[in-house]
């Protein structure tokens, strides 16, 4: 009942699919939009980087194999000027990197820029002839009658480069990702390649990339994955709740793609896919998602009180320390070789930043309140214990809330801090040219030190005779901790393009079987002769010795394809025996194949359902973890699985059954 169930949903999509095709569609390539004019000089740029890089291996190949002195010297001299032109473009396309503020909010209101990833680039492919090539070979079908498949697939690969910065072109991402599991499952053996190369630009070095292997597609569209959720976290606004709410989900969605990229590849090709800059950008969001979680802070707590600005300045501690640790990661090979010079210093300007921030909310804390009750004293003593680092120099924590004149020279030494933090902020960002051009950024630091100045100025007094101690570091404690959201592929639910070919789990890249064999059948007086058992294909699981099947030359395990020249590879097992049934003495035209290894069948699952399931996606991942390292030019940088993975318990209620032919007792008839 289930089967039928699942079959019967699948073959209603399959249906609305082939009538509707994608109903994702990407951008306009030529729309003028800022976003779109950055990728196109993106695109522009990785091309003549490509250009540049292959007439240099060109001229360091004729170096190494020339003895003429005259010509070396030529060489030499044409190597210094193509090195120049690339130094130039990679300093472009830093500078490209560095362009956050195309991506933020368009408000006018000041609010401090976050981050975002360029998508990387990728060129135009032709799966035509190959495709066709391995229908004709592998199922040996015409491959010009799936042109038509062909083509959507084609036309998704090329939507897809071109997603919308919104849910929906993280979705056209995410359904390409999937038909790619199909793709691979179909026309990808485990010892052959198609000969097809996939070519991708480095995201932030621009250098091209280029591999046989399916997985450094699915990485790199899974790297875009997140790189748009960056874009789509970046341009919310941040001053509604709701608007800081989705920018917290989009970085942590995209830190879970960036995580998920890390933890199931490896051996990248291309920089910005390597384990150190993933796991720079998996900091980076989260570090993005706790900026949010503060700005989230202060406009859920509107009341100013001892307590939540005690709190606020946790909060922003706590940002302080996670940026702390990304500009660290970020200043260390080899990720500190090819990050822009602007990001490293945005992220180490926040740092310092959001550290004036914390002690301007302590001073505020320590001076605009007072502790005047007995029950606020115990309430404002359980939040001031564990406020600090180490705790002031003062008599006690009681004595210090109940003395004005202690708070205030409190309250100074952290303002004077803030104001020398707000000023190294501002130093450092005065270092970069390009974060000197964002004048947002600018407006933001210098609102904040006008703000402590003024508030400094309102506590000092004349008669203050005291030198203003060195204030503690703050305690970095947040109320909401941060989450890495791994993509969940299964809630975009695609169909196979190619579920004419047959059930995938027989009809697979991976199965080789002998051509298919045309049997005339005549019924005689007990029938057939033979077993069939299962559904999509039926299987001929017995054939009766001297039979009128066993005569015609059946062979127990095969499947059958066509009766009477009606394709039956995804027929239900009382179809097949209907139309079986239905003939006359005229007899019966069959249509059937056999597997090469006769063991294969005994082994194989019952049918899965042409939806794609999470299971399925999970499994498709484990597969490529034994694809062979005989696919791409250099079988050192091989993009391949990591093949450290989490066994996972078999689910009965996943749409995907996994039950032995052998278990199926009851669809099991002679005829």
């Amino acid at each position: 009942m289930m089967v039928d169930t699942l079959n019967a949903d699948s073959g209603l999509y399959q249906q609305r699919h082939a009538t509707e095709g994608s109903i994702r569609k990407g951008c306009d390539p030529f729309a003028q939009t800022q976003r779109s004019k950055l990728q196109h000089r993106r695109a522009r740029i990785n091309q003549q980087i490509n250009k540049e890089m292959r007439m240099r291996a060109g001229a360091e190949n004729l170096f190494r194999a020339t003895t003429n002195h005259k010509v070396k010297e030529t060489v030499a001299l044409e190597l210094s000027y193509v090195n120049s032109n690339l130094q130039l473009l990679k300093e472009e396309l830093a500078e490209l990197n560095s362009s956050v503020e195309v991506y933020q909010n368009e408000s006018e209101i000041l609010s401090v820029p976050m981050i975002p990833l360029g998508l990387k680039e990728t060129k135009e492919l032709d799966l035509t002839d190959p495709l066709k090539d391995f229908i004709s070979s592998h199922y040996g079908e015409d491959g010009s009658l799936y042109e038509k498949e062909i083509r959507e697939f084609m036309d998704l690969r090329q939507a897809m480069r071109t997603p919308r910065r919104s849910e929906a072109g993280v979705e056209l991402l995410m359904e390409y990702y999937n038909q790619l599991y199909f793709l691979d499952n179909r026309f990808f053996p485990p010892n052959k390649n198609l000969g097809v190369y996939f070519h991708w630009y480095d995201s932030l070095t621009g250098v091209p990339s280029c591999q046989r292997a399916l997985a450094f597609e699915k990485g790199s569209v899974l790297f875009n994955m997140g790189a748009l959720y960056t874009q789509v976290g970046a341009r919310q606004d941040r001053l509604s709740v709701r608007g800081v709410d989705i920018a917290i989900d989009a970085f942590q969605k995209a830190a879970g793609c960036f995580n998920y990229l890390k933890e199931n590849f490896s051996n990248a090709p291309s920089l910005d896919m390597s384990s150190a800059s993933l796991n720079m950008l998996v900091r980076l969001m989260i570090a993005q998602v706790q900026e949010c979680i503060f700005e989230k802070f202060t406009l859920e707590n509107t009341q100013n009180t001892f307590v939540t600005q005690l709190q606020m300045a946790q909060e922003a501690a706590r940002v302080e320390d996670v940026y702390s640790l990304v500009y660290r990661t970020m200043s260390h090979p080899p990720v500190k070789d090819y990050v822009p010079f602007s990001w490293t210093t945005m992220v180490c300007v926040k740092a310092e930043h959001f550290k004036a921030l914390s002690h301007f909310h302590a001073a505020s804390a320590l001076c605009d309140f007072t502790t005047a009750s007995e029950s606020e004293m115990v309430e404002h003593e359980k939040a001031f214990v564990q406020f600090h680092v180490t705790a002031p120099e003062s008599p006690s924590i009681s004595f210090l809330l109940q003395d004005q004149e202690e708070r205030r020279k409190l309250g100074k030494a952290h303002l004077k801090k803030a104001i020398m933090k707000h000023e190294e902020a501002m130093r450092i960002h005065g270092l970069c040219k390009i974060l000197r051009k964002m004048d947002i950024l600018q407006e933001v630091l210098t609102s904040a030190h006008k703000r402590s100045l003024s508030k400094y100025s309102d506590i000092d007094h004349e008669e203050d005779f005291f030198e203003t101690g060195e204030a503690p570091d703050i305690e970095p404690i947040s109320e909401q901790r941060p989450e890495i959201k791994m993509p969940i592929f299964s809630r975009v639910k695609v169909a196979d393009l190619f579920h004419r070919l047959g059930p995938l789990s027989i009809f697979s890249a991976k199965h080789k079987w002998h051509p298919a064999q045309k049997i005339h059948l005549e019924k005689g007086d007990d029938g057939f002769g033979f077993t069939l058992r299962g559904d999509s294909p039926v299987l001929i699981a017995g054939v009766i010795v001297s039979g009128c099947a066993a005569v015609a030359g059946v062979k127990e395990g095969s499947y059958i394809v066509t009766v009477n020249g009606k394709d039956c590879r995804w027929s239900k097992h009382s179809e097949v025996v209907q139309l079986l049934k239905s003939t006359g003495k005229e007899g019966v035209d069959i249509e059937v194949v056999t597997f090469h290894n006769p063991d294969t069948q005994n082994t194989m699952m019952d049918k899965k359902s042409s939806m794609l399931s999470s299971s399925e996606i999970l499994k498709g991942n484990k597969e490529n973890s034994r694809k062979s390292m005989t696919g791409t030019k250099n079988t050192s940088t091989l993009l391949m699985w990591n093949k450290k993975r989490n066994q996972t318990k078999p689910n009965t209620n996943s749409s995907t059954l996994q039950l032995p032919f052998s278990a199926v007792q009851n669809s099991e008839s002679m005829y």
